[in-house]
This record gives C-alpha cells, sequence and structure tokens, in this order.
C-alpha cells in the first residue's frame, strides 16, 4: 500500500531578525524604519535599505502585536451629523485616505438625531479607540466621549471650546464676506438670509459675517428666516420672505446650497425668473449645486482637505507633535444664480 503523499510544511513568515539581517541593521533600527519613527535617528540611505530588505523578503509587521505593545488600536473615530449631506461623506474621505497610509482605520458614526445625543457607539470607547474626530454639528454626540480621556480633534468649531486636543477650522466667516462682496458689487442692497435653523457655531459665523458686511454699507437691508436643512423647509422659507409686505428682496443669501434649492424653487412658484428677478447663493458646493438650474453661485469648502487635515491632526497628537495651526481657505464660486437686480426695482 503506498502512502498519500506528506504535504509540504509552509515556509516560514520572515520576522523583523531576518530584514535586520539581510539590511545589516540592528532589529531597533528595524523596527524605528517600519514604524516610521527613523527621522532623525537613521540616516535616508539606512532607511532605504531596510525597506528593500522588507520588500524582498515579503515581511509583514504583526500589526496585532505591535498595537499591542504600543497600547493602541490604530482605530479613529469620526462624528458626524446624519448622512444628509455628501459635505460628511467627503470628509471621511479625506479621513480614511490619510489614516490608511499610517496604518490606521476610521470608524464612521453618525449621530442617529443628526445634531442631537448619540448613544456611546463602543461599550468602552477608552478601550475601541486611539482618538475622535468630531464635526461640531454633531457636538451634542460627544458627551459621552469626552470624558473617555480620548484625543479629540474638532472640525468647523467654536475657538473657544476648551477640551479639545486639536482643531480644523474653515475659513467661513471669509466665505460669506465673499458671498455679501460678489452680490453687492451687483448692485443688490435688499437682502434675505435664508438661516439654518441648527444652532451651531458654524451658522452663528455666518450670519455674523454676513450681516457685518451688509450694514457695512448704507442704504443695505437684510431680513433673516430660519429653516430647517432640507429643500421644502427652504423653499417655504423663502416664499414666506418673498410673499412679504414692502419692497421685494433682490437676492437670498443661503448658509447651504440644499436651502438655496428650495429657495430656487420658491422663486418658481412665485413666477420669477432666477436671477433676471431674483439672485439665488448657497454655501458648500454640493453637487447639488451644479444639478440645478441656473447653477447655483456658492462657496466652495475643501471637504476632502478638511478630513485629510482632521487624520493629520490626530496622528501629531498621537505621536506628541504640535497639529498644523491656520483655518483652511474657502472661495466663492460664481455661476448662473446671481446676477446684477432687476433695473427698476419695482415689485412684480
Amino acid at each position: 500500500m503506498t502512502s498519500a503523499p506528506q504535504s509540504q510544511p509552509a515556509p516560514a513568515r520572515p520576522t523583523s531578525r531576518d530584514v535586520a539581517r539581510a539590511a545589516g541593521v540592528s532589529q531597533a533600527t528595524v523596527s524605528l524604519v517600519l514604524g516610521d519613527k527613523w527621522r532623525g535617528r537613521v540616516s535616508e540611505a539606512t532607511a532605504e535599505r531596510v525597506r528593500h530588505a522588507a520588500r524582498e523578503l515579503g515581511y509583514q509587521p504583526n500589526l496585532a502585536a505591535r498595537n499591542l505593545r504600543l497600547g493602541r488600536t490604530r482605530t479613529a473615530l469620526l462624528v458626524v451629523p446624519a448622512l444628509t449631506s455628501e459635505f460628511f461623506a467627503r470628509v471621511y474621505t479625506g479621513a480614511a485616505a490619510v489614516a490608511a497610509e499610517h496604518g490606521f482605520g476610521v470608524v464612521l458614526y453618525p449621530s442617529p438625531e443628526g445634531t442631537g445625543p448619540a448613544r456611546d457607539p463602543f461599550a468602552s470607547a477608552r478601550a475601541s479607540l486611539d482618538g475622535v474626530i468630531a464635526s461640531s454639528m454633531a457636538a451634542g454626540a460627544l458627551d459621552v466621549l469626552r470624558g473617555a480621556g480620548l484625543p479629540l480633534v474638532m472640525l468647523d468649531s467654536d475657538p473657544a471650546d476648551t477640551g479639545v486636543a486639536a482643531r480644523v477650522n474653515l475659513d467661513i466667516a471669509d466665505g460669506m464676506r465673499q458671498v455679501a462682496e460678489h452680490l453687492l458689487a451687483l448692485g443688490h442692497r435688499r437682502f434675505v438670509h435664508l438661516a439654518s435653523a441648527v444652532d451651531t457655531w458654524t451658522f452663528a459665523v455666518r450670519a455674523r459675517a454676513l450681516h457685518d458686511a451688509l450694514g457695512a454699507v448704507p442704504g443695505t437691508s437684510v431680513r433673516t428666516v430660519t429653516a430647517t436643512l432640507d429643500v421644502q423647509a427652504g423653499r417655504e422659507g423663502a416664499e414666506h420672505a418673498l410673499g412679504a409686505s414692502g419692497p421685494r428682496p433682490t437676492a437670498i443669501v443661503c448658509d447651504d446650497d440644499i436651502l438655496a434649492a428650495g429657495a430656487c424653487k420658491a422663486a418658481r412658484r412665485l413666477g420669477l425668473r432666477v436671477p433676471d428677478d431674483l439672485s439665488v447663493t448657497g454655501f458648500d458646493d454640493l453637487a447639488l449645486a451644479r444639478a440645478v438650474e441656473p447653477e447655483l453661485t456658492t462657496v466652495q469648502l475643501p471637504a476632502e482637505q478638511v478630513g485629510e487635515r482632521g487624520m493629520t491632526a490626530l496622528l501629531a497628537v498621537l505621536d506628541g507633535r504640535p497639529a498644523e495651526p491656520g483655518s483652511l481657505p474657502v472661495h466663492l464660486v460664481a455661476r448662473g444664480s446671481s446676477a446684477p437686480p432687476p433695473a427698476d426695482g419695482q415689485r412684480s
């Protein structure tokens, strides 16, 4: 009787000792280079020699063991409002890209109630995470995590807020000033501010910047109408403002593109042409801004860069380094929804 052929044992996985031997360095040097901690300690030539040896041997570090030694899970939590806007999906894309480059994962946690409190997403946040990145729009979801002793990086949030390891802000005020300057230069003097009903720092900044910019020009008037962040509420708010007694406004400045889409619908329902009878501006530059007709004049926010900067800031904090300072610039994109006001300025 012939015996069945014996399977060959699997080749042993290369170890860091094998890499060190091949590169002619110590295991400590291998650890520094492959852990991206070599700068200032190891020469570039030595680092490249270690990386080359690791590639040639097919060496893969045991991340689970390494993380156990470091006391890290290499996982960050990104807390955002309920995902009703592509803006936060793009923030996640940026954060995840930077995280992947550094062997981290990002868990996306949308607050179930949008901007309200959320349950702790983990039985023990301290044990499951290395840090948290959160939008101020989801600030109510953070209460349970603030006490967990985790580094917290806030996005688009009040600089006066304490207990934050780092902050990534957009120059929101400048964006709204650009909108005001654009419309004033076109000749508009009667405005409606279609404002978000969400009580957060970013929307308060938009309102303050708009009113300050318009108030500095004699002969201007601005009326504020609030609406929840959906198209129907924006339409209803704009209809109410346009139907009020007195001279009709010639421009509606909206806190975001969703409200602006509602304002455009309101204009059509009232028989007004955008931009001939009424200019409408948005904020965010979502895909929606180019889907409506005419396309929206709006403020473009670098959402992916916000995510990238947020994750980079968290990595810096975890390494004991200062996060990059300064706000991210934004810029106005002028499209077809804004034009000079009607020449006669009369109500139709």
